[in-house]
């Protein structure tokens, strides 16, 4: 009974609100869903395979590199896709097949930081977003202070022209959290993806010169 009692409340909060608390709404509902899906993208698990990378220490110079191209081939990732630029391109000059791989995992990089940039965005406009709607109910109240002096009308309309910079905050603070931990996360798969890359092109190359 007081969750059912306290939805129309809930709802009112936000139907108060206005303009801006509407596009706050909108932006906290669009953010959750770059969040997921991010979370989902950036697995390491799925950026960065066990599999692969176990292949890729079993791999010996000199070896075949059948075997290990197969393994990449059946585990689609990041990762993946950039040993086998290396392997595409390992009959050109370190210095080309360096060139080659890094353009690829560029792309692979942006890939991953695809959707970023808006929880960036949203994480900078939705306090002030909620700060204008304040403003605008504030403008409101004070504009009709005349017609309803009643100070506690005014206490609650004040209160009410708040609700607006609460949910400003709100949406901000979750879409930095989330920002920062996923930019140190892609960081984080860039330097594996160097480290895992140099060791096939040691190898690649040592294997080369025997």
């Amino acid at each position: 009974m007081t969750l059912i009692a306290s939805a129309p409340a809930f709802i009112e909060f936000f139907v108060k609100g206005g303009f801006f608390m509407a596009v706050l709404v909108i932006l906290s509902i669009f953010s959750l869903a770059v969040i997921l899906q991010r979370a989902l993208v950036i697995k390491m698990d799925r950026v960065l395979p066990p599999v692969v990378s176990n292949a890729l220490t079993a791999y010996k110079s000199g070896a075949p590199v059948e075997p290990l191209q197969k393994t990449l081939e059946r585990e689609p990732s990041a990762l993946s896709r950039v040993l086998l630029s290396v392997l595409q391109h390992r009959d050109w000059p370190r210095a080309e097949i360096l060139d080659a791989v890094q353009t690829r995992a560029r792309h692979e990089i942006s890939r991953l930081e695809s959707g970023l940039v808006f929880l960036e965005i949203t994480t900078g406009i939705s306090p002030l977003l909620g700060l204008l709607g304040t403003l605008s109910g504030l403008v409101g109240i004070f504009g009709n202070i005349g017609d309803h002096g009643d100070p506690q009308r005014v206490a609650s309309g004040i209160s009410e022209a708040l609700n607006c910079t609460i949910v400003g905050l709100g949406v901000a603070v979750p879409n930095l959290i989330a920002y920062n931990y996923f930019t140190r996360r892609v960081e984080v798969v860039a330097i594996d993806l160097e480290s895992e890359t140099t060791e096939l092109i040691t190898k690649l190359s040592l294997g080369r010169n025997r």
